[in-house]
């Protein structure tokens, strides 16, 4: 199977990410290119071979895994055989760039996906998008397009792989978020979970990208918000209910992670 869509360009190049080009090839053909192409390119294998080079280097590109080549960026690729079922993913958009650097897609690199099942739905719903709707088919393609990239970005970098092999973290989430009101101690998730403090902290940082105190701040400020946005309490009087130990504390770290004060935040 072989097929492309290139759709034309409307008022989506006013979203900071929209679809430029999707396709697949089940027998990738040879590809050379200098700096001519503007894009940036992702590719992923699901069945079969190929060799990509990039700097003078070839690495062979198995199902499973992918490449990104940078916009501008001198590259080549080829298949090793009969078959290289390969898929093609160009994005555009003045957030493009940000986005694919926090991806870790800020250079050519190459990578192993923890599975294809989600991407494969995703991209086989821009697909029928484009094939079926020439009007606004590419309007609903970008929209798709943001969740193919968090599923891709979640595969790339394995995040969240930690908890299919433990339950500790669903543990502590869960204890943070039935308990936040109240002072919850270090110690006391590592009772919960039996690990040790320093277990507990690498934990939080590779799957939430965060720390457990700064997670139980930060779930107490989501409660916060949804009392400043649905009642008439006071900023006294939230900071109590939600578990900080003072208002001055409770707007210290309101704008530190919201960029503004809790009083703001209500009025806008």
């Amino acid at each position: 199977m072989f097929y492309f869509h290139y759709p034309i360009i409307g008022r989506e190049n006013r979203y900071p990410i929209y679809l430029v080009s999707i396709g697949m090839h089940d027998c990738q053909p040879l590809t050379r290119r200098g700096t001519e192409y503007a894009y940036p390119q992702i590719f992923y294998c699901t069945r079969g071979g190929g060799i990509l080079e990039v700097n003078g280097t070839k690495t062979e590109i198995k199902a499973g895994m992918g490449f990104f080549i940078p916009a501008e960026y001198p590259h080549e690729y080829y298949p090793v055989g009969d078959v290289w079922d390969n898929h093609w993913i160009i994005p555009g958009g003045y957030g493009c760039e940000r986005m694919l650097t926090e991806m870790g897609l800020d250079r050519p690199r190459v990578f192993t996906l923890s599975g294809t099942g989600r991407l494969e739905r995703i991209f086989a719903d821009i697909h029928d998008a484009l094939q079926h709707d020439s009007i606004y088919g590419n309007l609903r393609a970008s929209g798709y397009l943001y969740d193919l990239l968090i599923v891709l970005d979640r595969s790339i970098n394995h995040i969240g792989d930690h908890t299919k092999t433990s339950p500790a973290i669903k543990k502590c989430v869960d204890l943070i978020d039935t308990n936040y009101t109240r002072r919850i101690t270090l110690e006391e998730l590592c009772e919960k979970t039996g690990m040790s403090k320093q277990h507990i902290c690498r934990l939080f940082r590779s799957v939430l990208d965060t720390r457990p105190t700064e997670y139980i701040a930060k779930r107490r400020i989501q409660a916060a918000k949804e009392l400043l946005s649905g009642t008439e309490m006071t900023i006294e009087e939230i900071a109590e209910n939600v578990g900080f130990g003072s208002s001055s504390y409770f707007c210290k770290l309101f704008k530190r992670y919201e960029g503004i004060s809790p009083a703001a935040f209500r009025e806008s």
